[in-house]
């Protein structure tokens, strides 16, 4: 980008145009517009169009005084539509990546409020307090980790801060995961642009009035984006042509030409580096006073002569870098400027009336979760900077930041100098393990709970048979979609299948009980070589414990092993039951523990598990739980431990309790299961006429003989294949929410099995089926047929089929006509 370049943008060039020509794109809304926002093209296969910001200090450098006054603006509207006295009890929770500076920011408008940001990158040694996916974002998964995890808990408003509100999915998928776990009467949501369609407008006041709560808007300006049809198509033509005629261009020189020295800032013992964890007032207070000093040490380091410097901040990290900047250009005459490195893939096109003008291209370097991969920085090279002050902090000041091709190198290729600016990266103080009983009770076992031998599982629960938990479905339904109740806290009722559909069961088990044997004797093969020749199986209840039990049969069979298995629970946003990992840990290694069951869907107890383990060691100091689970079959393609990726129907999917030893599902609710409780459980032993529980059992065990040469052959090929899980399934489930309209992804559950379970226990919308899908949904098409749901038939898809819960939520809207259908 040549100063003439530069020169062009500020004549008036709107920075949208480009795109707005090209793809026929409109903005449309506030006068304003126009200067907040410009338009890039995606590096992503899900929207064309990115809207970059001219004010956010992310993609485009801009004055810190620019950035930091539009925050600070948006918390001041926020404390007065809250008042004085209501918001000094409110919370700010900022969404990462993009937001985290904004969010600190509307939290100095509003005063004295403790500010939150989500984060994308898991610290060890700190609890989860919550999470939630951004459906449209290329990195999906924020976690919340305050030290304080009373921070989230207060009754105050709770202001939610992004860039962009765009569709509010990312905003209700907040609101319905954190009202779920801290209920409250208020919200604020806050953004510089409110771009909602017509259609998405209306969305947000329903929400609120379902879950009970006001939910207001605070945003700069607001308007819409328009888009022709065929805009993806198009816009992914133009990323392939333009990125082919300019391959590598803007990544740097192959060596540096710039100077690279530190400066040390001096930076505030005991102040957080950001809102990773959480930022009080009495943080802000000691920042404020240190910046004077931080930003003279900058100044003094700066190469006689700068007249032009950029303050590069780091991913997540952007609030430190600002304030940094925001001193710097008050301490110095020199034109200052501030922006990120990101994440975010996007193509740059080097004329004026395009928003990224340039991009550098480095490695990560402070070893994400995620796994190595690109980073960028846009609009840097070439805009005549004498001088980059780059702010990490120390977890990312990693020898790839200082590799030939790290950032600091690229940054060298087009600066002649170049700073390097570390914070401590805050570790926050490990909370003191409760007091907790010595003595846990005694595993549950048959006959007297549940129909399942006594030596076959032990039930890490307690017995509920006797408390009334049922409620209809609609009436399940509309309560766990409102947030007024979590889907742990009741119990379905259960369904009693007819005696057509009694007979597809068993025509499936027929049919399929070789092929489960393969798989079970697979899983099994592969767990024995791989994780322990002395396993401790524990099943995830209930849908895991008849495999459980098979894989124990299995290991007995093939190998003469008496395995111990035993059953706990596992919740949806609530993690898995701690006590009964206590009670494991103090009876086996827990590195012998295999976490086992059923199938994957999108793999959301997978990522439940995982969470779940990294909080238990840092609340109890115990280690060695493996989190990886192992499964009969994993279509999502979530773990690398099953016994095959194909979805087909495992027939214990068919049924409930009458499959699963007569169990329910897990019950958690605070008045049952206090905080030294196993969550609970009931046993329906009044069912016992009906149960098939051992029949299936026996079924698949009686054709371990058989398949026992097939099983060591697929075990061999298991074992030497490439087993890293894709996670294709999560991409489908993104993908169909959107082309359905559907704002929550938990409400689209994939796989025969999941959908069997919407079919039997939720209220479902319709289910979508492979084109050729054959026996394996018979049960299904019946149990559609009986519900009044519409079965649509789908080209491509990578499951047998998908089952869509109602989005509506509303007692009725069970059918195809909305209204309830008795089963």
């Amino acid at each position: 980008m040549t100063e003439r370049a530069r020169a062009e943008g500020r004549a008036g060039v709107w920075s949208g145009s480009w795109v707005a020509k090209r793809l026929g794109v409109e903005l449309a809304g506030d006068d304003s517009l126009t200067g907040l926002l410009g338009l890039a093209l995606r590096r992503n296969p899900k929207r064309a169009h990115l809207l970059v910001s001219n004010v956010l200090g992310k993609h485009v450098p801009q004055s810190p005084s620019v950035v930091h006054g539009h925050g600070v603006a948006l918390g001041r509207r926020v404390r007065d539509l809250l008042g004085a006295e209501t918001a000094g009890h409110a919370v700010v929770l900022g969404y990462a990546e993009t937001a985290t500076g904004l969010g600190h920011s509307v939290a100095d408008g509003l005063g004295a409020a403790p500010y939150l940001h989500s984060t994308r990158r898991p610290v060890a040694g700190v609890s989860r307090a919550g999470g939630f996916e951004e459906s449209h974002s290329h990195a999906t998964s924020h976690l919340l980790l305050p030290e304080d995890p009373a921070l989230l808990a207060g009754d105050g408003p709770l202001v939610l801060v992004d860039d962009e509100f765009s569709t509010g999915n990312t905003v209700l998928n907040t609101v319905r995961a954190l009202h779920e776990r801290y209920p409250r009467k208020r919200y604020v949501v806050v953004a510089l642009v409110d771009m909602r369609s017509p259609a998405d407008a209306g969305r947000l006041e329903d929400f609120a009035r379902e879950i009970g709560a006001r939910v207001d808007l605070v945003t700069a300006a607001s308007g819409t984006v328009r888009l022709p049809p065929g805009v993806l198509e198009k816009g992914q033509e133009l990323v392939a042509r333009y990125e082919a005629g300019s391959a590598g261009a803007g990544s740097g020189a192959g060596g540096a030409v710039g100077r690279v020295s530190r400066v040390d800032l001096h930076w505030p013992d005991g102040v957080p580096d950001g809102g990773r964890h959480g930022f009080t007032a009495a943080h802000r207070e000691r920042l404020e006073n240190a910046l004077p000093g931080m930003a003279a040490r900058i100044a003094g380091a700066l190469p006689a002569g700068a007249r032009r410097v950029l303050v590069l901040g780091f991913e997540e990290l952007m609030y430190a870098p600002l304030r940094l900047a925001d001193a710097l250009e008050r301490t110095t005459d020199a034109d200052v400027r501030y922006s990120t490195t990101t994440r975010s893939p996007v193509l740059a096109v080097d004329d004026p009336g395009y928003a990224i003008r340039t991009r550098l291209v480095f490695p990560a370097h402070d070893d994400p979760a995620d796994g190595p991969g690109e980073r960028y920085a846009y609009n840097v090279a070439g805009a005549g900077f004498d001088a980059v002050v780059a702010v990490v902090d120390s977890a990312a000041d990693t020898p790839a930041l200082h590799a030939p091709d790290g950032l600091l190198g690229r940054l060298a290729a087009h600066v002649p100098h170049v700073l390097l600016a570390v914070v401590p990266s805050y570790v926050p103080h490990a909370p003191h393990a409760p007091e907790r009983p010595s003595m846990l009770p005694e595993p549950l076992r048959g006959p007297d709970f549940s129909s399942y031998a006594s030596d076959e599982v032990g039930w890490l629960l307690q017995d509920f048979s006797d408390v009334t938990l049922e409620a209809p479905t609609e009436e399940r339904e509309e309560a766990i979609q409102s947030g007024g109740a979590h889907y742990a806290e009741s119990l379905p009722v259960e369904y009693q299948p007819s005696e057509q559909y009694q007979e597809l069961f068993h025509a499936a088990l027929d049919a399929s009980a070789a092929r489960l044997a393969r798989a079970v004797g697979a899983v099994t093969e592969i767990v024995l070589a791989e994780r322990s020749p002395r396993p401790v199986l524990v099943s995830l209840a209930r849908a895991g414990t008849p495999v459980g039990i098979l894989m124990r049969r299995w290991a007995q069979y093939r190998h003469g092993l008496d395995l111990p298995h035993y059953a706990v629970s596992i919740v949806r946003g609530r993690g898995i039951d701690a006590n009964a990992l206590r009670w494991l840990a103090a009876h086996h290694d827990p590195a012998d523990v295999v976490f086992v069951d059923g199938w994957t869907g999108k793999g959301a107890i997978t990522r439940e598990l995982a969470a779940a383990l990294s909080d238990f060691e840092v609340s109890d100091g115990v280690t060695g739980f493996n989190p990886e689970i192992a499964v009969l079959a994993d279509p999502g393609s979530c773990v690398r431990t099953y016994g095959t990726r194909d979805d087909f129907l495992i027939p214990s999917a068919c049924l409930n309790s009458t499959v699963s030893g007569l169990i329910s599902r897990t019950v958690l609710r605070a008045d049952l299961v206090g905080p030294h409780d196993f969550h609970g459980a009931k046993f329906y032993r009044e069912l016992a006429g009906s149960d098939l529980s051992p029949a299936f059992l026996d079924a698949v065990s009686a054709h371990y003989p058989d398949v026992t040469d097939a099983v060591h052959a697929q075990a061999k090929e298991l074992l030497a294949a490439d087993r890293t899980p894709t996670w294709e399934g999560w991409a489908a489930v993104e993908r169909i929410s959107e082309e359905y309209g559907i704002d929550d992804v938990n409400l689209v559950k994939p796989g025969v099995g999941e959908t069997t379970r919407v079919m039997l226990r939720r209220v479902p919308w319709k289910v979508l089926a492979r084109a050729g899908a054959g026996a394996d949904l018979d049960h299904v098409r019946l149990l559609a047929e009986q519900r009044g749901v519409p079965v649509e038939e789908v080209d491509d898809l990578p499951y047998t089929c998908v089952g869509l819960i109602h989005p509506k939520y509303t007692r009725g809207a069970t059918g195809a006509d909305g209204k309830a259908v008795a089963l």
